[in-house]
């Protein structure tokens, strides 16, 4: 049994990490091949992506969808728990921005939006 201190724990546990956040913001936008999701997540490593997704299957938030075909494809999506994060992943996109906003010296920063 593992103990937590606060319910912040348990969030950051969840959705922490440099890439569960990115990943979950692509999904819940549509389903996504893994193809796709790492053309959109930049750096992530094909192991990583992999892990990451597991992680956020065995968490609930995510489902895989096997297609038999052949060449095998799989999508993933949100699940409806997965899909209640949209609004504070909304909230988080805007916080960032205006932190680079107010934070960062002119030209400092770059944000490319790839929707």
């Amino acid at each position: 049994m593992k103990t937590y201190y606060c319910d912040l724990e348990v969030s950051l546990e969840i959705i922490g990490g440099k890439w569960k956040g990115l990943i979950l913001y692509y999904l819940i936008k549509g389903p996504k091949r893994t193809s796709e999701l790492k053309r959109l997540v930049h750096s992530i490593s094909q192991k990583m992506l992999i892990q990451t997704l597991r992680e956020l299957e065995t968490d609930g938030l995510i489902r895989r969808k096997m297609y038999n075909q052949v060449p095998p494809k799989v999508e993933y999506s949100t699940t409806e728990l997965g899909q209640s994060l949209e609004p504070i992943l909304r909230e988080l996109c805007s916080w960032g921005g205006n932190y680079a906003e107010k934070t960062f010296a002119q030209g400092e920063y770059q944000i490319l939006y790839i929707d």
